[in-house]
């Protein structure tokens, strides 16, 4: 059940493209409550700008049950003063289907779209990427990581944001795509499936990726769910495990995966140290198509542990990957130089710095391939 909340918005604490967050004073509960400030979040394309001083309405359920990334209000209506009507749409694809917020976006897919004679074109219809690299990760913040692996040897090459719906469905919840866009590090943002809101819409995975090669003209497209994933600690009820999925339609569109491993030495749950157990379900178990799987080449302990584990699943895995080794000379420069702050699950770089290693390592394996293109 949604919890509501009435409230005033006292203040503007930031803003970026499609979003601004508010600090908003809540109405009492009762007589004796004392008033309460809050952060809320509006999505300026559902609710429009509300004004100091404006009264909004907040769900406030993931606030309330203190989440993490979702850990804030969100602006539902601002009553007393409605948006006025966005131009007219032009596209017919529906999403956040049949919820109070859905709409309507022209997508890459549909016959009403200007690229609609490229996705029914030769290569797009046959389901060719040409052979483009395409990452797979399962956690948002590996995003950048692997731009700025990617970065250390193919500085100019056109990376493709393609975001799948496991996360936040408004792609306007992302400052680090915010950032990495100001930054001009990414050609173009796609949203697949129900995420919504990117430079391109695409009804599903496979026409995401194809958008990205053929209407944006990528290099190379890396694929991860947006922030806010859904876990249980379980080993299959985890949004992250589409990057299984993820593998298999880059494969049967004929582009090359590569699997982005989540590795972690400071994560205190032991099912996430070394190569996280998700990672070995989505590859081992998921992917039944071939996949590169970088690994840093490190000279450590927990370096040989990783190799280890690497070959494990390799050895085991349902589809044919192949470990490939991956020099991090210039990465942690490359890290340290990120445009947007780095961060998963509340740590920092020097925090967790393996997460984002092996990120970047899978960025610079795809420029080794575009490399080798040339």
């Amino acid at each position: 059940m949604m919890q509501w909340r009435d409230g005033r918005v006292e203040q503007v604490h930031g803003r970026w493209p499609g979003a601004v967050e508010y600090a908003v004073r809540l109405a009492p509960q009762d007589a004796s409550g004392e008033p309460e400030t809050v952060r809320a979040l509006a999505y300026t394309a559902l609710v429009g700008e509300p004004q100091v001083g404006d009264r909004v309405l907040l769900n406030a359920s993931a606030l309330l049950r203190g989440l993490g990334t979702g850990g804030l209000a969100f602006v539902v209506a601002v009553p007393d003063r409605l948006p006025a009507d966005p131009p007219p749409p032009h596209g017919h694809i529906v999403k956040a289907r049949y919820t109070p917020h859905q709409q309507m976006f022209l997508a890459v897919d549909e016959q009403d779209s200007p690229h609609h004679a490229l996705m029914t074109g030769p290569l797009a219809a046959a389901g060719d990427l040409e052979g483009m690299p395409v990452v797979v990760a399962d956690l948002h913040s590996a995003l950048p990581a692997v731009l700025c692996g990617l970065r250390v040897d193919r500085p100019h090459a056109r990376a493709v944001y393609v975001m799948t719906d496991g996360g936040a469905l408004p792609i306007a919840f992302s400052r680090t795509v915010a950032g990495l866009k100001d930054a001009g590090w990414l050609a173009a943002t796609v949203t697949v499936g129900q995420a919504y809101g990117g430079d391109h819409e695409a009804v599903t995975l496979h026409s995401g990726l194809l958008a990205a090669r053929h209407v944006v003209g990528a290099d190379l497209a890396v694929v991860v769910q947006g922030p806010g994933n859904v876990g249980t600690g379980t080993t299959w009820g985890y949004t992250g495990v589409a990057a299984g999925e993820a593998v298999n339609a880059t494969a049967t569109l004929g582009g090359r995966s590569i699997a982005a491993l989540r590795v972690s030495e400071a994560d205190v749950r032991e099912r996430h140290r070394g190569i996280s157990h998700h990672s070995i379900t989505a590859y081992g178990r998921i992917a039944l198509a071939a996949a590169d799987v970088p690994i840093a080449n490190l000279d450590t302990e927990f370096g040989q542990v990783v190799g280890e584990q690497a070959h494990r699943l390799v050895r085991e895995a349902a589809g044919a990957l192949t470990v490939r080794q991956v020099s991090v000379d210039g990465l942690d420069a490359a890290l340290r130089a990120c445009p947007v702050p780095l961060s998963t699950m509340g740590r920092g770089l020097d925090d967790d710095y393996a997460s984002f290693l092996y990120s970047a390592a899978a960025g610079r394996h795809a420029a080794r391939l575009l490399s080798d293109e040339l």
